[in-house]
């Protein structure tokens, strides 16, 4: 059987747009006479539809967008991913389901077993898990469909009472696919791969394997589709980051040799990972390791290329400080959008450093972006004279500290308004885990590019954008960061030093350890808990923050549930 597998950035909602793209892919396949073309989880709508699932009309339209593609398959079988609705009695109105289409009808259906509820995943809100299980028989193949999350329970996941490929196994299987739409992270293609694998060699049989690419708000799809042979072997991997579609004869796939040596590599990568994520005096090392940081590279531009074509934006401004992180970002935007479409608003104040607007200068005239300077020495001023009623015989403090970021802060919303600019955010994950930003002035913004990278990512991530030539000035890279809220102000003058920071705040964050786990790891106590303290106590900063392109385990947004109001280590 002649298999095509499509990677497909889809639109969520956009029915007509997702159409489109799955029938210019069935028009090739027939051209090469394929009989089979499999596409990735909830294809048709896009894949998280969250709460558009409980409109009668979306489900309408999902409905007819079905019938639409089944007219495109006449002569050969179309395998999508849809929501379904749920005709028995009880339980939840949708199924999440795999629907294989064939000769203008609907030739069989699959429901999704498993159904994730943790992190960025809400999917038991919405929909039924299967109860029944059964193979669809296509071309004198028995197809044994699975969706996303039915194949990560091998029988040892708590999570789960029920093992998917176990139950179809009853009926002998020729084939396993499964069609999925699995986020990514900085390692989780390793995850993927040796799940795949264990799946393989467990049920003895061959797996074609679908993800979706592209991003949706804060999630990153990064595709990386494969074609398993029944030895564990991967005969080929699509592209990352990327819309891509190879054509696999499936009986290629069988009584094939394991490949020892790549089976070797992928053990030993997978153990020093683990290895690396859980030894404090690795997880820096862990954090910047050149695959990962090359991986959220291609994923954060992604993510704003998505987000502004999506959203129908095309051009973003941003706050340049001169900082590490403005640089990064706008560096990471000139590349994904093009530089004519991205504007740095310099804004020096009385404590600004000239080097800070030099440095400044010097990135966008590298990278050709425009650029304007806009001091805010007289509207700080200005601030304080019609305060002055309220803060005469005061001292200096943080809330005119705060005056100049947010005069930073309206100036940008200003021109993005007067422009129709989409505001970048700068702050970095270290940042806003210890509320080291001020509300409505640097955090504010349309959407977060850096966070969730913690600041010594940041600075991993600057190098390998400089590693080819020079790109972002070398003395941004090398200078003691600093917010310039006041004369000679340091971020370690509130902050420790980020090597000891960020492995405390990688622990709690991404690890869920406590703080005594976290002092058993060798940390002072007493920074433990004022370091978790700051954590906690910033929650409502943080929950009214733009959304956050999501590249950790565990960034902040929607995979992170906190409350605000709580007491724990407060």
């Amino acid at each position: 059987m002649k298999v095509l597998v499509s990677q497909q950035n889809y639109h969520i909602g956009n029915f007509a747009s997702n159409v489109e793209k799955i029938g210019a892919v069935i028009t090739e396949a027939k051209k090469s006479n394929v009989d089979l073309v499999v596409f990735s989880e909830l294809s048709v709508c896009g894949y998280p539809p969250r709460d558009f699932l409980e409109f009668n009309d979306f489900i309408k339209l999902v409905d007819e967008a079905i019938e639409h593609i089944a007219k495109m398959t006449k002569g050969i079988g179309v395998l999508i991913g849809s929501p379904t609705k749920n005709t028995f009695q009880k339980g939840k109105p949708l199924f999440n389901s795999a629907v294989l289409l064939h000769e203008g009808k609907i030739q069989g259906v699959v429901h999704k077993t498993l159904l994730p509820n943790y992190d960025v995943f809400d999917e038991y809100r919405y929909f039924e898990p299967s109860f029944t299980w059964n193979v669809i028989e296509f071309k004198g193949k028995k197809l044994a469909i699975t969706i996303c999350e039915d194949i990560w329970n091998l029988g040892n996941n708590s999570l789960y009472r029920v093992c998917p490929m176990d139950e179809l196994m009853k009926f002998n299987p020729d084939l396993m696919i499964n069609i999925s739409a699995s986020p990514f992270d900085y390692d989780h293609d390793i995850d993927r791969k040796e799940v795949i694998r264990q799946n393989v060699r467990k049920y003895n049989l061959p797996m074609i394997y679908c993800n979706a690419v592209g991003a949706q708000t804060e999630i990153v799809f990064d595709g990386g589709s494969m074609v398993v042979d029944q030895s564990g072997n991967i005969q080929h991997e699509l592209n990352y980051f990327t819309e891509d579609a190879h054509v696999v004869e499936t009986d290629v796939l069988y009584n094939q040799h394991p490949v020892v040596s790549t089976d070797a590599n992928l053990a030993m990568d997978t153990e020093m990972r683990v290895a690396k994520a859980n030894d404090p005096d690795q997880i820096i090392k862990y954090l910047t390791n050149s695959n990962n940081i090359d991986q959220v590279k291609q994923a954060l531009i992604l993510g704003i290329q998505d987000y502004f074509s999506k959203m129908g934006f095309k051009k973003a401004i941003l706050g340049s400080s001169g900082g590490i992180d403005s640089a990064v970002v706008l560096a990471l935007a000139c590349e994904a959008l093009g530089k004519e479409n991205v504007t740095a608003i310099l804004m020096p104040s009385a404590y600004s450093t000239s080097h800070s607007v030099d440095d400044a200068r010097l990135l966008s005239d590298r990278l050709g972006n425009p650029y304007h300077i806009l001091p805010i020495k007289e509207v700080y001023k200005s601030f304080i004279e019609t305060l002055n009623p309220l803060f005469a015989g005061t001292p200096f403090g943080i809330a005119e500290e705060n005056i100049q970021s947010r005069s930073r802060g309206n100036l940008l919303m200003a021109v993005a308004n007067k422009f129709g600019y989409v505001l970048l955010n700068t702050s970095n994950k270290s940042e806003l885990a210890t509320g080291y930003g001020t509300l409505y002035g640097d955090m504010a913004g349309g959407l977060s590019v850096l966070g969730d990278l913690y600041k010594t990512q940041v600075y991993a991530l600057a190098r390998y954008i400089n590693k080819s030539k020079e790109i972002i000035p070398i003395n941004i890279i090398e200078k003691e960061p600093s917010a310039e809220l006041r004369p000679n102000q340091k971020d370690s003058d509130s902050l420790p030093d980020y090597d000891t920071l960020d492995r405390i705040l990688y622990l709690y964050i991404e690890r869920r350890k406590g703080p005594f786990e976290i002092i058993a790891c060798g940390f002072d106590e007493a920074l433990v808990k004022k370091t978790l303290r700051m954590v906690n106590a910033n929650e409502y900063k943080r929950n009214q923050f733009c959304p956050i392109i999501r590249v950790s385990t565990k960034a902040f947004g929607v995979g992170r549930r906190v409350p605000i109001v709580a007491k724990y280590l407060s």
